[in-house]
């Protein structure tokens, strides 16, 4: 979810990645990408409400993620987190000013528009995963410093925080597929110039499972999945 509530519209369109294989091998199960698949924890074939089965739509996910993009994805530093307060904002009824825990000496404060979408009740003590190297913004008077990951419906009607696997550490940092170890993120003025954050947000969604993902290698950390609530096939921002 971005710390700007209407953010959702400002979707990004990317060129089309070009895999050097015709669509034949890529359905092919001995296609195996040289730079990074489904990660294993990917779970068995499960039907969407749509009649749609998920490998199907999975498999159109299975495009291979070049070097440029896994360079953008390690340049985010993407964490778990805990909200430990929250309340409404003073001067904005549709802001959430959330206190959160990321493995700092110091709470962040983050501005999050998702008071049409999740109670306070739910909100409080609740495990998210937050965007850490956002350049802070200041949001009706208050200042954010990063943005809590959210899936949407297409109609942007139904917004689901996405939550790490039971007993993830607040401050441990996700990786997507199979590239657990990771680079150093990119500072915060860097990152917002060269756009990474617009570069990688538009490919990331659910897949029928409920799992996040970036062209269908799973964001993850060593406990297990970071899943959506009930959205499946959704956007993430």
């Amino acid at each position: 979810m971005s710390q700007v509530p209407d953010q959702h519209h400002g979707f990004v369109k990317v060129p089309k990645i070009t895999t050097g294989a015709d669509a034949a091998s890529s359905r092919s199960s001995s296609a195996v990408s040289s730079i990074d698949t489904l990660s294993d924890s990917s779970p068995a074939t499960s039907s969407s409400e749509d009649g749609v089965s998920s490998s199907s739509e999975s498999r159109a996910l299975q495009a291979r993620i070049t070097p440029e993009e896994l360079t953008a994805l390690q340049a985010l530093d993407i964490r778990v987190g805990r909200i430990l307060s929250c309340e409404r904002h003073p001067d904005a009824d549709s802001l959430y000013v959330e206190k959160i825990d990321v493995g700092e000496p110091e709470l962040r404060t983050i501005v999050s528009g998702l008071v049409k979408y999740v109670s306070l009740d739910q909100m409080q003590d609740r495990p998210v995963i937050v965007l850490c190297n956002l350049k802070p913004r200041n949001m009706r008077g208050i200042k954010s410093f990063g943005m809590l990951l959210a899936a949407s419906d297409e109609a942007h009607e139904i917004v689901e925080p996405l939550a790490p696997a039971a007993g993830t550490t607040s401050g441990s940092r996700v990786w997507f597929g199979q590239h657990s170890e990771q680079t150093k993120p990119m500072e915060p003025n860097p990152l917002q110039k060269k756009k990474v954050w617009e570069e990688v947000q538009p490919l990331l969604r659910t897949d029928g499972s409920r799992l996040a993902n970036f062209k269908g290698a799973v964001m993850q950390t060593a406990e297990g999945p970071v899943t959506a609530s009930s959205l499946t096939m959704a956007r993430i921002g």
